[in-house]
């Protein structure tokens, strides 16, 4: 049997998780609804001031998106691992990460993409302006990928154990802290006219780095949480 080529595993385990996703819609609208939410509970709660919500829109939008793909890293490895996939993926030849870059990928693509394509829609409501608007969603699409990606290491971690969405929630959210800088510092940045070349210089390196260790890194955490 002729082995496949990296790309085409990758390809492989990203359509085997859209398909999964699409047929757990409750699950994948569940986290678009509650960021959708979040954001749009502040300005109802701030007031109608419009320099005050501007300056506060990219850490509200920013931390919204952290939390709201947190609510699906939990659900990243758990269906595999219940029904025994994970346990075959483990033991195929293929590269287990590789296998699990692609399920990162595939969780992005379902969890990370939909609020980048949202986000400019709400920050209408914060009245950013739309040089600001632009910066966030370059900002999201190089951060939300590393949220996923960081996520995926405590989803590893914490698999099978009792509770384990509490500490899942303690694991990732100190590593997301320099993601959430550099991509709000980014829109303020912009706001204020300055340069937003070094933010988003940074979740660019971020986000190299993030691809090169945390596949291995997250593919070592299961290896450790089968045992």
């Amino acid at each position: 049997m002729k082995k496949s080529s990296m790309l085409d595993l990758l390809v492989l385990v990203i359509r085997r998780d859209l398909v999964l996703a699409m047929r757990r819609r409750a699950d994948v609208l569940t986290t678009l609804i509650f960021f959708v939410m979040v954001v749009s509970l502040f300005p109802l709660g701030v007031g109608p001031e419009m320099d005050m919500l501007r300056k506060m829109a990219p850490g509200v939008l920013w931390v919204a998106a952290l939390l709201a793909s947190m609510l699906s890293l939990g659900r990243l490895f758990s269906a595999d691992y219940l029904d025994g996939t994970l346990e075959q993926m483990m033991l195929a030849p293929q590269s287990l990460s590789m296998l699990v870059l692609g399920k990162m990928v595939s969780h992005w693509m379902v969890s990370g993409l939909p609020l980048v394509l949202m986000a400019p829609v709400l920050g209408l409501q914060f009245d950013m302006p739309i040089q600001a608007l632009a910066v966030l969603i370059f900002g999201l699409l190089l951060g939300t990928p590393i949220l996923s990606m960081v996520g995926a290491i405590g989803a590893a971690l914490t698999l099978g154990l009792r509770g384990g969405g509490v500490l899942l929630s303690l694991l990732v959210l100190p590593l997301c802290i320099p993601v959430l800088i550099f991509g709000t510092g980014a829109v303020d940045a912009a706001s204020t006219g300055m340069s937003v070349a070094p933010h988003l210089s940074l979740l660019g390196a971020l986000l190299l780095l993030a691809l090169v260790f945390t596949p291995w890194v997250t593919a070592q955490a299961l290896r450790i949480s089968m045992e």
